[in-house]
């Protein structure tokens, strides 16, 4: 089948790549346009972007996806089946172009953590399994119907870097999969069931990251694993915003209130919180890189 890909970070490159690998004809790629990034400005291309000249392959990326330039230019390409993974909202116009429909990578088990942030959400909510789901979009974000499945379990340390990396490469294979089921025909659509205990993974915003210290210490551990190492998790020392990516768990009785830290000024600093300690181990200061709390005790006198 011609295939046109969709797609922009690093996670989409491992899917694109195992397309390729598996013999896939990919007619395209369209990718975010080119922009302005770091302190310099200077041009920035996606990691999709990158990868897909490297491989000689034909690169759309339109500013908007309802110019008609776009739209002729990719319905030139005659491709059967569409793939998105970590692209954006496609209208209508776009995802019911081709004859077998467009599909989408979505990282959680889907009905469960639809929306931006499934992977994050995940480990802030103490889950212990998440997933992979290939389905074909409709209207509604992330609520067309299920392909494939196939669950990954995350680790009571884990962050979400790490979790990120395990769901690449399972959603690539199981991209792979889905698009072989497709050409032969070998595949049931399965309608996603909505329920009100559903749980959502909405975009995260800066304030949703500080750190509350009153709350349980096992829901901030989750709070900080979630957000590491992006956006980071972050509280206040004297005055200036600290981002935590690494706290180790220590549970029992506090003798400080909630939000007060003990250091002995060389080796540890942690904070309590309503039922115990988040000991910071890799951490970074407003103004400063990101380092292990020895180093960043010995450059700080608290």
């Amino acid at each position: 089948m011609r295939i046109v890909f969709m797609g922009t970070p690093d996670f989409a490159v491992a899917s694109l790549h195992a397309l390729l690998e598996a013999g896939h004809d990919i007619a395209a790629v369209v990718t975010a346009a080119d922009k302005p990034a770091g302190r310099g400005q200077k041009i920035h291309e996606s990691a999709v972007k990158q990868y897909a000249v490297s491989k000689g392959l034909k690169v759309l990326q339109p500013l908007k996806l309802k110019d008609p330039e776009f739209l002729s230019d990719l319905e030139a390409l005659k491709a059967e089946v569409q793939v998105v993974v970590a692209f954006r909202m496609l209208p209508e116009v776009v995802w019911n172009m081709p004859p077998k429909g467009t599909i989408n990578l979505h990282a959680s088990l889907l009905p469960d953590y639809r929306g931006a942030a499934p992977i994050n959400h995940a480990i802030i909510n103490g889950e212990k399994v998440t997933g992979v789901t290939t389905f074909f979009l409709k209207h509604e974000i992330d609520t067309g119907d299920v392909i494939f499945s196939e669950q990954v379990n995350i680790g009571p340390d884990e962050t979400a870097g790490e979790l990120h990396d395990k769901l690449m490469e399972t959603g690539s294979r199981l991209l792979v999969k889905t698009i072989d089921a497709i050409e032969k025909n070998e595949y049931r659509e399965v309608p996603q069931a909505i329920t009100a205990e559903q749980k959502h993974a909405p975009k995260i915003f800066k304030e949703f990251c500080e750190i509350n210290w009153s709350q349980p210490a096992q829901k901030i551990h989750n709070h900080i694993r979630g957000l590491s190492p992006y956006p980071a998790a972050f509280t206040k020392l004297q005055g200036k915003n600290l981002k935590v990516f690494k706290a180790i768990l220590e549970l029992g009785e506090t003798k400080e209130t909630a939000g007060t830290f003990v250091t002995d000024g060389k080796t540890f600093l942690k904070f309590a919180a309503a039922d115990g300690y988040l000991s910071l181990e890799d951490i970074q200061y407003e103004g400063k890189k990101r380092m292990q709390v020895g180093e960043f005790l010995r450059g700080m006198r608290l």
